[in-house]
């Protein structure tokens, strides 16, 4: 069993309560390291030792904060390997998606280092023929970082390489579910991050994360999480007047037109729905599918949902066990309320006795109403259900018609049909005839309780920028 430190100020320390979170292998079901339990002590050095390091950090040249980012990114592929290892023990996700994630996360890295010399301020036009007026970018000072179990890694560098490179400093709080992978990159990165520019601390939401949301010293917090979370977040910040942002919950409708390719439909809604277990936020939660192709639709995502290879993370090619007993039994618990609302289970509908682990199968519910709680709340499992349509305006207000907004996708031959559904939908993103995931490049930000603010792309580095306007007269 692996013991991890937190990263504090350059120095690998244990939490000042001397207590210890278990981490457990959700496949095997075996404690396989433990990190430490902080509480708002830890966070108050944390922070300290950031807001000590920020202004020193901002005052260097973009470039060569950028070089930081490359050396980071460095680490990971060198420990590619090991990391991705340690990811897959920590939350059973299949090998090939945990590569995946370290691979990209240094790739991202990377990308933010791109931006050292091309994000830039504004000229304005003064009425004043003697008077110029510059806007300045400026950093918004300390971040509070809060990750989630789903995506540790990735997430936690969507947080610290942006906000790094324009100058800002971080604490960096993993969940208490996954916590391994973060913290042994912070330590394979102690001699590389300047002290206190980025800090690595664990410890429960309610005490540690409370403690560094309602911190003075925090300027800013991003969080990627539940509603509830971020709902708690803006409590926590209210008083500060703080900014905020928040990926959180989604409920993405995927809409099959009766022109689109059906067969790429069905691969794209299939590995949407069960990559990593089906506990990835932007990935397809209900699909509406026109009633002219329903049945070829049903009966095809059925045989893939049936061929869907689960079990051991190590070896199984679509996912492995839930993250923990709770996920299990609150995706057991939904489908058979579904299924006493008048669901029925097309496939699956259970949880998978497989000797280990806490497995549910890949399930498809017919005939679920749009207003039940199927439709309307996240699962975050391998539940899919399927209504049909006949009528373009009512399947685009069934899409919208939930509290969250986070990602949606269309399948359809026609630009005209595309054109209108992206007009008409409410999501901070949409999928045409693809994969359901976002881009390094991109902007990944949801509307309504799926969140405020975003990340990736130019968008994502300006959440960590402030302005200042200058008045110049000569």
């Amino acid at each position: 069993m692996g013991t991890y430190k937190q990263l504090i100020n350059g120095e690998l320390v244990d939490a000042t309560t001397g207590d210890w979170i278990e981490v457990e292998n959700p496949y095997t079901q075996e404690i396989i390291g433990q990190a430490p339990k902080g509480n708002a002590n830890d966070a108050d050095k944390a922070l300290q030792a950031a807001k000590d390091a920020q202004k020193a950090w901002a005052k260097r040249a973009s470039a060569d904060r950028a070089g930081i980012l490359k050396q980071m990114a460095q680490v990971i592929r060198d420990n590619r390997i090991e990391l991705a290892d340690l990811l897959l023990s920590e939350q059973a996700k299949v090998a090939g998606l945990a590569q995946v994630e370290i691979d990209f996360t240094a790739d991202y890295f990377d990308y933010y280092a791109g931006w050292a010399n091309i994000y830039e301020g504004e000229v304005i036009q003064s009425r004043d023929p003697q008077e110029k007026m510059f806007l300045f970018q400026k950093p918004i000072g300390v971040i509070v970082g809060i990750c989630p179990w789903n995506f540790p890694f990735f997430v936690m560098a969507r947080k610290v390489a942006p906000s790094m490179l324009v100058g800002c400093t971080s604490v960096i709080k993993p969940s208490s579910t996954t916590p391994l992978t973060t913290l042994r990159f912070a330590e394979l990165c102690k001699d590389i991050i300047p002290a206190g520019v980025v800090n690595f601390v664990t410890g429960g939401g309610s005490t540690l994360g409370d403690a560094l949301v309602r911190h003075p010293l925090s300027d800013m917090v991003s969080l990627t999480g539940s509603v509830e979370a971020g709902v708690e977040i803006i409590k926590g910040s209210a008083e500060k007047i703080m900014k905020t942002s928040l990926e959180l919950g989604g409920k993405a409708p995927a809409i099959v037109f009766p022109d689109a390719d059906i067969d790429l439909a069905v691969e794209a809604v299939k590995n949407s729905r069960l990559i990593f277990s089906g506990q990835v936020c932007n990935c397809a939660e209900r699909a509406y599918v026109h009633k002219d192709v329903y049945d070829e639709f049903l009966t095809k995502l059925k045989a893939a949902f049936e061929a869907a290879d689960y079990g051991d993370p190590k070896t199984a090619g679509d996912y492995s066990s839930q993250v923990d007993k709770a996920q299990l039994e609150k995706i057991s618990e939904m489908v058979e309320r579904a299924k006493a609302a008048g669901a029925e289970v097309v496939t699956g509908g259970a949880p998978a006795d497989k000797g280990t682990g806490y497995f549910y199968q890949p399930t498809i519910l017919a005939n679920a109403a749009q207003d039940s709680e199927i439709v309307q709340k996240e699962v975050f499992g391998p539940v899919l259900p399927v209504l049909a349509w006949d009528d373009y305006d009512q399947v685009i207000d069934d899409a919208n018609g939930v509290e969250y907004g986070l990602t949606s996708s269309v399948f359809t031959k026609s630009l005209s049909t595309t054109l209108q559904a992206l007009t008409d939908l409410n999501f901070g993103e949409t999928y045409v005839n693809r994969h359901h995931f976002e881009d390094l490049q991109g902007w990944h930000a949801g509307w309504r309780k799926s969140g405020i603010g975003g990340a990736d792309g130019k968008h994502g580095l300006f959440e960590y920028l402030q302005q200042q306007l200058a008045y110049i007269k000569f």
